[in-house]
């Protein structure tokens, strides 16, 4: 392991609704870096559980942990997490620091976790996001078809300026904000990373807060639309999925939301800037893989 990085602060803001299973195992995760946040400010988004009374009772006993309660709402939704966030990232506002991360309320990982990617804004003073994969029910992403440059919204981690000229977090009711955020970021210059020598841990599968493990893939689909999907990288993400869990009508069901999206007129709540560069990104990313498989078989 490398010397802890020098001159590099970081805040850390947690958004967190409902989670009393998985949030005492979170702050544990942090107590335990080697290098310990500036700030940590957790905000409750309506909880109606033990959320709030778990992390009050750690506040009492940590200098740098800090509580915001937001107000109750009936439904869990994208747009309130970043609302949420802003709170947070208002508590911290005259600090100074060089990060600042969100970390989802339900993530572990070991005791060097942050120092491993401070270390990596240390080293490039253009990364502007970094993170690590997530491992969820033992595996995580196939970076065959996720790009190595996207960012987990379970945790990222972003150099200030890099977040002060993306604008921060776009609030969209329907999720993407991680997302629209890291891609952003890169259509604004910035380098964006995900680094697989380290993972953390995810322990609420992701995308099922709202909807049954089936229902979110036709969700999904929809999301790829509205955040504005090249239709031939949706195909080929289909067939892919056909080939996994659930097998077959995963595939199909992404395929079903993208188009009834479409058909229906959803509103894309990302610029025609952004999803240019988006769609161009996907293409790249396709024709490279295709140009990988015709070499594995032979063709020319």
């Amino acid at each position: 392991m490398s010397a802890k990085p020098t001159g590099l602060s970081y805040v850390l803001i947690t958004p967190a609704r409902n989670e009393e299973e998985n949030i005492e195992q979170t702050i544990r995760s942090v107590l335990s870096q080697t290098v310990p946040p500036r700030k940590w400010v957790i905000v409750s988004d309506g909880s109606t559980d033990r959320t709030d009374g778990i992390v009050r009772g750690f506040c009492r006993d940590v200098a740098w942990m800090g509580f915001i309660r937001m107000p109750e709402h009936a439904e869990r939704h994208f747009a309130a997490k970043v609302d949420a966030f802003k709170a947070g990232q208002a508590a911290v506002a005259e600090l100074e620091y060089d990060i600042i991360g969100n970390l989802d309320a339900d993530i572990t990982f070991d005791e060097e976790y942050f120092e491993f990617l401070l270390a990596k804004f240390n080293e490039d003073q253009h990364l502007g996001v970094g993170g690590t994969p997530f491992v969820e029910d033992g595996g995580h992403y196939d970076y065959r078809f996720t790009s190595i440059e996207h960012v987990s919204g379970a945790c990222q981690l972003f150099r200030r300026e890099c977040f002060e000229a993306i604008g921060g977090y776009t609030p969209i009711t329907a999720g993407g904000i991680d997302w629209t955020a890291v891609t952003t970021a890169r259509m604004k210059g910035w380098r964006t990373r995900t680094f697989p020598e380290k993972v953390c841990y995810h322990h609420r599968k992701m995308g099922t807060g709202n909807a049954s493990p089936l229902g979110t893939w036709l969700r999904q689909g929809g999301k790829d639309f509205m955040l504005g999907g090249h239709p031939a990288w949706e195909v080929f993400r289909a067939v892919y999925q056909m080939s996994r869990r659930p097998y077959v009508i995963g595939g199909i069901l992404l395929l079903v939301g993208y188009a009834w999206a479409g058909i229906t007129g959803k509103p894309r709540p990302v610029s025609a800037d952004l999803m240019t560069f988006h769609r161009g990104e996907q293409m790249r990313r396709l024709k490279a893989f295709l140009r990988r498989s015709d070499k594995k078989r032979g063709v020319s």
